[in-house]
């Protein structure tokens, strides 16, 4: 990618500009150890030095998320506060009559709503604006929740694909720990990225920036890519015809 300086400039920029769009005064994201939520951070820092509010919310989460969260608050120098969601999660299993039966994904997409709800919480109650963390990969192909991680306001690096949030992170700063650290969305144990998506993050990339793919992770792609697309839209509305 030329000129990262450029790119991490004008993306900062941009950010302030939506911001105050909206007349709030800062930003709001989670910060969930993982190398996205990183690269986001880092340049709403640069955008609101005194304004940028990361949570870390974890929810029956890996410790490691945590400590690696913390790592790149520290490094970063980021505001950091951690509401733990574990409890909620519980009790609003039992008020649903959410059952040990119920799918991976299905109590995953819940973790990721209440971080979402949480997010909202703090956004209202400062004045920011909440901050998404997805890229351009995972934006693609619909590998975010629905009304959760991507239930935000603005989205500073969805055009950008895997392999250039690596390259934004070695130029922000983040700490290595984090870009050698196998992608994960962190919603059950032992999930990782490309083993959900049942195809590399290097596929995938080329496949967007080239149109280079196998006739498989071709189909698998546009399928993903298609079947997701009410994700990237808002609601559809009725449209009454004049009687």
């Amino acid at each position: 990618m030329k000129n990262l300086q450029k790119q991490c400039e004008d993306v900062s920029s941009w950010i302030r500009d939506n911001v105050y769009a909206a007349n709030a005064k800062g930003v709001v994201l989670g910060l969930s150890g993982g190398i996205d939520s990183a690269v986001a951070a880092a340049l709403c820092k640069i955008a609101f030095p005194q304004d940028t509010l990361c949570l870390m919310l974890p929810c029956h989460s890996n410790p490691k998320d945590e400590e690696d969260a913390r790592l790149v608050a520290s490094k970063l120098k980021l505001k950091i506060q951690k509401i733990a969601l574990d409890q909620t999660f519980d009790i609003l299993r039992q008020s649903i009559g959410s059952q040990d039966s119920d799918s991976k994904l299905l109590l995953g997409n819940i973790k990721s709503r209440l971080r979402m709800v949480t997010l909202y919480y703090y956004a209202g109650k400062h004045n920011y604006l909440v901050v998404g963390p997805t890229n351009k990969s995972e934006l693609t192909i619909g590998y975010y929740t629905k009304h959760g991680d991507s239930g935000v306001d603005i989205m500073p690096i969805a055009d950008f694909v895997k392999e250039e949030i690596y390259e934004l992170a070695k130029y922000l700063g983040v700490p290595k720990e984090l870009i050698d650290k196998v992608p994960t969305a962190g919603l059950w144990e032992n999930q990782t990225d490309e083993q959900e998506m049942k195809m590399s993050y290097k596929e995938l990339d080329d496949y967007i920036n080239n149109g280079k793919a196998n006739e498989t992770i071709k189909n698998k792609i546009d399928a993903m890519h298609n079947s997701s697309e009410h994700k990237r839209n808002a609601p559809k509305i009725f449209k009454r015809k004049q009687l």
